[in-house]
């Protein structure tokens, strides 16, 4: 295959007088907005006058997918397995296939905006086939016995009608993974071949072995974006280990089309589990891969391609020279994040994304369902000592904010470029004064936005704040209350209490503000009564009505943690790391409290589920745990622990 020469600065005989840099979103990543990283790269490389273009090659290969045509040819594949390895969702889709091939295209429409009205004959539950994903309401159905009346209610037409188009989606999934292709999903897209991989052979296999369906899709896709765009440079923005593999085959195509098209590979994908390559096979499809903040390594990219600069100059960038993988980083001062520019969603097809409604659940409503412009209010994290959190890295360590002033310019530019008001601020953890100042800037200037995030549940989130937050368009925040346990809290270092916790979340509840808690199990030295514990507050949480949404997460360990780095301090043994030279990322241990937490997480995921929608709160919650009778302690909490921390007078 030939290769793009990055041994030494381009000749201006074979580099173009002005070079294009198109950043692509590979799929899998969201359906009901873009991922913010290309729109973040474009406007600050249009910043610095580079001719910069982007395109959202997942939206694309989903629309492509979710099309008669292309269900025809599902249907085709799933035709040609024997009777006895087509699963009970292939039956389904093959016995109802005149159902789903008339229905897609409305539906998909609808789910766009396009077709409100269709809502009416969707949720009447006549238009949809309804395949195995759908056996799931049954469980809901209440007094009146509608299925979803409990969660939606009379007016909830459209809610109603989202939810049940988006289990359909979830069913033609299930068929395209048993029919086509074994690795698909919606945003896991081929993941087990990248996540903590050492080994790069099952990428290597995969992408040398024939074309899928969706290969061909994504292939056509990628050719009509060099075809449109003409670019020079190809940034492929990896965020998650679901988008790597087919990130791989985009540019496996550009390589085969236009082998002179320098490919560059980031995002949060490399920059977590990339950080120790050596695995020359890699570039094979891409030239570069680059860490950290992509702003300074890619102008120094740009300066190299246009004879400005020697590949020894490059920053934070893995290349292969004499067939052996090389990081240089030559010393340069990153961007200031008040200076990255504006992000812009330029080029993105806006109109064409899905509002889905999968989980129902208020918070995870706000990540799939509408269009969020994404924005973040400052670059790392200001506490950065959370012991699971990878406090090491830059995406974390290096704190940097802009000013409020700066913010919600970037703000108002972004309303003025999308027509849209919403805002989901992705930082880690936005910091409370930067929130302050922005919110009082937001009101003073009469901005109408919508907006919401994450935070720590910290005492600096005053019931004042959290009015004048509200004020501003806050209208949910999430934060880590993750174990619940005061004892497994200081050990995390979170900064917080339990009773802390309570009364911010009280706080924001009574201005108004939807309230979510990320909960964890399985930390290290956790027992089981620590479990029951951790519960039993969180039933008392959603009993007083501080929070209204949780998701119980399972605790996972990786090397860039204060436990993946210093793990006697936490009580565990690490396990070996697997050889390789490709993704390192999650690490075993060995926990000597022996608790089963997979025995245990199916109990409190059950739980949180019932009590966001008010069910089981006056339960014992020993009675969540598929346990034997006995085997359960009783909780050592008190029953009004959190009633009575939230009758102190100061935070």
């Amino acid at each position: 295959m030939h290769r793009l020469d990055l041994t030494a600065p381009a000749h201006a005989a074979n580099t173009p007088a002005r070079l294009r840099v198109l950043s692509v979103i590979p799929p899998m990543t969201q359906l009901n907005t873009p991922y913010p990283s290309t729109a973040y790269l474009t406007g600050f490389l249009r910043s610095q006058g580079v001719d910069a273009v982007q395109a959202d090659l997942a939206l694309s290969l989903v629309l492509d997918l979710l099309t008669p045509e292309s269900l025809r040819q599902v249907r085709d594949k799933a035709l040609q397995l024997p009777l006895e390895d087509r699963s009970a969702c292939v039956n389904f889709f093959l016995d109802h296939f005149s159902r789903y091939e008339h229905s897609i295209a409305p539906t998909i429409a609808f789910l766009q905006g396009q077709d409100a009205t269709l809502c009416h004959r969707i949720s009447g539950r006549g238009f949809l086939p309804e395949g195995p994903r759908f056996a799931a309401l049954d469980v809901f159905e209440d007094d009146s016995g509608d299925p979803l009346g409990w969660a939606f209610g009379a007016l909830g037409q459209q809610d109603r009608a989202r939810h049940l188009a988006t289990l359909y989606l979830n069913d033609i999934a299930d068929v395209v993974r048993d029919a086509v292709d074994t690795r698909f999903e919606f945003v896991r897209y081929g993941e087990s071949l990248a996540s903590s991989q050492a080994s790069f052979d099952p990428l290597a296999q995969a992408l040398a072995a024939a074309p899928t369906l969706l290969d061909d899709l994504l292939k056509v896709r990628t050719l009509q974006a060099l075809e449109t765009h003409h670019p020079s440079l190809v940034v492929l923005s990896v965020p998650f280990p679901g988008a790597m593999y087919a990130a791989l085959r985009i540019a496996q195509t550009i390589k085969a089309q236009s082998p002179h098209i320098c490919i560059a590979l980031g995002g949060g994908y490399a920059n977590t589990e990339l950080r120790q390559l050596s695995e020359p096979r890699l570039f094979d499809f891409v030239d570069v891969v680059s860490l950290d903040a992509g702003e300074r390594p890619l102008l120094a990219l740009i300066e190299h391609l246009q004879g400005q600069r020697s590949q020894q100059r490059l920053v934070r960038s893995f290349v292969r020279v004499d067939g052996a993988v090389k990081y240089i980083n030559w010393s340069e001062p990153d961007v200031a994040f008040e200076d990255v520019g504006t992000p812009t969603w330029d080029g993105l097809p806006l109109h064409k994304y899905l509002s889905l409604l999968d989980m129902l659940n208020p918070m995870h409503r706000l990540w799939s369902d509408g269009r969020w412009n994404k924005l973040t209010v400052a670059h790392g994290c200001y506490w950065k000592k959370c012991s699971f959190c990878d406090v090491s890295l830059d995406y974390i360590s290096r704190y940097d904010a802009a000013s409020a002033s700066t913010l919600v310019d970037r703000m108002q530019r972004i309303v003025e470029e999308t027509g849209q008001t919403g805002f989901h601020l992705v930082d880690e953890a936005a910091p409370p004064k930067s929130l302050k100042a922005m919110a009082e800037e937001i009101v003073r200037r009469q901005l109408q936005v919508t907006w919401w995030g994450n935070i720590r549940f910290e005492k600096t989130f005053t019931p004042e704040l959290s009015e004048l937050l509200a004020e501003s368009g806050c209208i949910a925040v999430s934060g880590g209350l993750e174990v619940a346990s005061d004892r497994l809290l200081n050990l995390m270092q979170k900064g917080v209490s339990v009773a802390q916790v309570a009364r911010v979340t009280k706080g924001f509840s009574e201005a108004g503000v939807l309230v979510h808690a990320y909960l964890m199990y399985g930390f290290p030295t956790q027992t089981l009564q620590d479990t029951v514990d951790a519960l039993e507050y969180v039933r008392q949480l959603f009993e007083n009505g501080c929070i209204q949404s949780g998701f119980f997460h399972r605790f996972a360990c990786t090397v860039h943690s204060p436990v993946g780095q210093d793990p006697a301090a936490y009580g565990v043994q690490l396990l070996p790391l697997a050889s390789g030279g490709f993704a390192h990322n999650d690490v075993g241990f060995i926990d000597p409290t022996g608790t089963d937490h997979d025995l245990l997480g199916r109990g409190l995921k059950k739980a949180i589920y019932n009590f966001m929608h008010g069910v089981g709160l006056e339960e014992d919650v020993r009675n969540w745990f598929d346990l034997p009778k006995g085997a359960c302690p009783k909780p050592q909490v008190k029953k009004n622990a959190i009633a009575q921390a939230l009758k102190a007078n100061s935070i």
